[in-house]
C-alpha cells in the first residue's frame, strides 16, 4: 500500500518520540527493534529493565540500546510523576498514595510521559484492553478542546479496481469506542473523521452522516440525531465537504445519490463515512472486511488531546510497527 509508506516516509522525516508502556511484550519489542532501526521514531520502552534485556538477547535484537528504557517499579523520577498525577487527579479524590501506587503502573506512567511532553504519542492493547488505555488517557491527557468523545476510525484499503472511495481508500468511524453517540457527539466524531481522512488518509475527504434514511424518506428519532448532528458538523466546520442524513448506497453510488439527494455536494461521492452508533459502524467495517476482501487498518483513536492508539491484542509485529507510524503522523499533523 502506497499510503503506509508515505505514512512511514512522513514518520521518518519528523521523528516523534513514541512510547510502548507494553515493553516487554513479544512482539512489541520486535517491532520496537525494527521501528528504531528504520528511524521511524525515537522510542520509549516501559517494563522491568532486565526482562527487556533478556527478551533483546534471546530475540537477537539489535537496536533496543537506543531506547530509553524506564522500568516502573524502579524508576528514579517516580516521585515526579505521583506528583503530576496528584495535581491532576486531586479534585477527583485521588490521594498522594494513589498516585503514587499508579505511577508504577506501566499504562498510567505512559499517559503521565506524553502528557508531561517527555513523549509525542502512546501505543499500547498487544496485551492490554482498549479501557486500560483509554481509562488514564481520559484521566490525564483528557480530549481536544471543543470534543467530548473518543473514536475509533479504520482506513479501508479497497479490492483493487474497486470503484468507490478515493484512490482505493475510504475512512470508517466511530468503529471502536463510543457505543451511542448524541447528536453532538456524533459532529464531533464527524469532524475529527474528516481531519482523519486528510492526515492520515492522505485524502480530501468528503463526508456521509450515515442513516437508513435519505434527506427525510423516513421519520424517527434516531433519523433526527443524524440530521442535528449534520447540523452541528456543519456549523462547526463549514470548510468540509459534509452531508447527511444518507443511506449508504446514496453515499457512495453516484446514480443512487443522484437520485435520492440531488443537489448535495457528498452523495454518490463520499470517501469518509460516519455511523450512527458503534453498533453500526463496527458491523460495517467487518463486513467490508470480509465480504469485500477490504484491508482495515486501525482503529486510529479521534478526539484526544495527544495521540494515543490501541492495538488488538491479536495483533502481529507489522501491525505494531504501522500503528507507530500512524501514531507519528497524527502527532505531526497535531503540531502543524
Amino acid at each position: 500500500m502506497d499510503l503506509i509508506q508515505e505514512i512511514i516516509r512522513n514518520a521518518q522525516a519528523n521523528k516523534q518520540r513514541i512510547v510502548l508502556p507494553e515493553g516487554d511484550e513479544p512482539r512489541t519489542l520486535k517491532a520496537a527493534d525494527q521501528i528504531i532501526a528504520d528511524g521511524i521514531a525515537d522510542v520509549i520502552l516501559i517494563g522491568p529493565a532486565r526482562k527487556i534485556a533478556e527478551m533483546t538477547a534471546e530475540f537477537g535484537l539489535k537496536n533496543i540500546s537506543k531506547a530509553r528504557i524506564i522500568d516502573p517499579k524502579n524508576n528514579p523520577e517516580k516521585k515526579k510523576y505521583a506528583e503530576m498525577l496528584y495535581e491532576i487527579r486531586k479534585a477527583k479524590g485521588m490521594t498522594m498514595e494513589q498516585a503514587e501506587d499508579l505511577a508504577e503502573n506501566f499504562m498510567y506512567l505512559g499517559i503521565l510521559l506524553v502528557k508531561a511532553g517527555e513523549a509525542d504519542g502512546l501505543v499500547s492493547g498487544a496485551r492490554s484492553t482498549t479501557g486500560d488505555m483509554l481509562r488514564p488517557a481520559l484521566q490525564i491527557i483528557k480530549t481536544v478542546p471543543g470534543v467530548s468523545c473518543v473514536s475509533g476510525a479504520f482506513i479501508m484499503f479497497l479490492p483493487e479496481g474497486s470503484k468507490y472511495g478515493t484512490d482505493g481508500k475510504m475512512v470508517f468511524a466511530d468503529c471502536a469506542v463510543t457505543p451511542m453517540p448524541d447528536a453532538k457527539q456524533l459532529a464531533e466524531i464527524a469532524v475529527c473523521t474528516a481531519d482523519t481522512a486528510k492526515n492520515i488518509a492522505k485524502i480530501d475527504p468528503a463526508v456521509a452522516i450515515l442513516s437508513f434514511s435519505t434527506k427525510g424518506s423516513a421519520k424517527h428519532e434516531v433519523v433526527d440525531k443524524v440530521i442535528e448532528a449534520t447540523r452541528l458538523a456543519q456549523e462547526a466546520r463549514p470548510d468540509l465537504l459534509l452531508d447527511g442524513e444518507l443511506q449508504a448506497d446514496a453515499a457512495i453510488v453516484p446514480s443512487v445519490g443522484s437520485s435520492k439527494a440531488p443537489g448535495s455536494k457528498v452523495a454518490g461521492k463520499a470517501n469518509t463515512l460516519v455511523f450512527p452508533c458503534l453498533e453500526v459502524g463496527n458491523i460495517a467495517y467487518k463486513l467490508v472486511q470480509r465480504l469485500a476482501g477490504a484491508e482495515a487498518v486501525g482503529p486510529v483513536l479521534q478526539g484526544l488531546a495527544k495521540p494515543c492508539n490501541d492495538l488488538s491484542r491479536g495483533c502481529s509485529v507489522e501491525d505494531v510497527y504501522k500503528l507507530v507510524a500512524i501514531t507519528c503522523n497524527q502527532a505531526i499533523a497535531q503540531k502543524k
